[in-house]
């Protein structure tokens, strides 16, 4: 059987990051940053008030309480030139200017709230309550690296530093489709033999939380030519295909049926449980990545985990390998099949793992309740209570 982490490097091999784009910047979100970003102005741009109160000369108010007169009002996008000498004050608002002279902000809690004099009852040091021109980011400094991740903290910076559009690697488009003669759609009744499908659900939800775009094609029967006109249809908005079912050894396979002709799609055995049939190859004139994982729920899960989520981040340019992992202490025993790497689905908290009751590939109620997978090697067959182990964090 081929070994986890070789099935990981030939997949590796294969993807290549997408193409750079230039996109506006509310388009941006989840998308992975192609260019490094620099501000052309200091920011904030200008000295400018973090508060609502008074612009004072803070020699003025150190012996507070005074009472000084007001010269006028400041507010937040006053272009004017305005100043304040010895003994007089400004009123200034959040975000305004500082007035030329002025060398601190007095809180408006500090005092009366008076607009023609006001008293003043505490001093306020040099640089009380001032946004310093470039306290942020300097002229010329780069806010943001090639290989960032744009969210909506990422998206801000991008605006403040005047960008309007970005350039930007895009999120991978990905369609996820189901085989099997037994798969019912959710919300429809169950007929004899039947099962209520949740595979495509579920890797594309996976998808999603891994930042690329998900399609779901539903599912199709046990007929090869169905599937391919199936895949034919959907590479025209795919980056990536993922299948889940039939690819195993059994009489009504039709992804291997369908694929194997084509002779870029490779099924192998993967030394690994749950999961050891998995297919990986390319397709259609553009050469799509396509993954074919096992149809039972876990092992199509753990499949994704391992393979396909470091292929999705490797099309975004970011940085690529297996899965992290922590060590934690087991706190039950441990069994796994010899020559195998197990992946058992467990509760971690904090440096230790507990093992969920249910480890079979079908059991997928278990699966909800994890929210890690201890690792097994592959030359390890028990385990005892208090080992030290190798735990992948979902």
């Amino acid at each position: 059987m081929k070994p986890v982490d070789r099935h990981l490097a030939d997949i590796l091999a294969v993807v290549r990051p997408l193409a750079p784009l230039e996109v506006e910047i509310d388009a941006a979100l989840g998308a992975v940053l192609a260019e490094d970003v620099a501000s052309p102005v200091p920011l904030p741009p200008f000295d400018n008030s973090a508060m609502d109160g008074y612009a004072v000369r803070a020699e003025d108010v150190a012996g507070a309480p005074v009472t000084l007169p007001v010269i006028g009002d400041v507010a937040a996008g006053d272009g004017g030139l305005n100043a304040v000498g010895p003994g007089l004050v400004a009123r200034v608002m959040t975000g305004a200017p500082m007035p030329a002279g002025a060398d601190a902000v007095v809180p408006v809690e500090w005092t009366d709230g008076g607009t023609a004099r006001v008293r003043i009852d505490r001093p306020a040091p040099p640089g009380n309550a001032i946004r310093r021109a470039g306290e942020d980011v300097l002229a010329g400094e780069t806010v943001l690296r090639e290989g960032a991740r744009i969210g909506a903290a990422q998206v801000g910076i991008l605006a403040g530093a005047g960008r309007r559009r970005v350039r930007v690697r895009p999120r991978p488009r990905v369609v996820v489709l189901s085989t099997g003669a037994e798969l019912a759609e959710p919300g429809t009744p169950l007929g004899a033999g039947q099962i209520w499908e949740s595979n495509s659900f579920m890797l594309t939800a996976a998808v999603r939380e891994a930042g690329a775009e998900a399609f779901r094609a539903g599912s199709v029967s046990d007929d090869p030519k169905e599937f391919l006109d199936v895949l034919d249809a959907q590479l025209l908005r795919a980056d990536a295909v993922i299948t889940s079912g039939g690819v195993s050894m059994g009489a009504y396979e039709p992804v291997k049926e369908a694929l194997s002709p084509l002779g870029t799609v490779a099924f192998e055995k993967v030394a690994m449980q749950p999961g050891m049939p998995q297919g990986f190859g390319v397709v259609g004139p553009d050469r799509v990545p396509i993954f074919t994982l096992p149809g039972n729920p876990v092992s199509s899960f753990v499949s994704f985990v391992l393979f396909v989520r470091p292929a999705l981040r490797a099309m975004q340019g970011l940085p690529v390998g297996p899965p992290e992992a922590v060590r934690a202490t087991v706190t039950a025993p441990l069994r796994s099949p010899a020559g195998k790497r197990s992946y058992l689905r467990a509760v971690l908290t904090g440096r230790t793992v507990a093992p969920v009751t249910g480890q079979g590939s079908h059991q997928l109620a278990a699966l909800a309740a994890a929210n890690a997978l201890i690792v097994v090697p592959e030359d390890v067959t028990s385990l005892p209570e208090g080992a030290e182990v190798e735990v992948i964090p979902l």
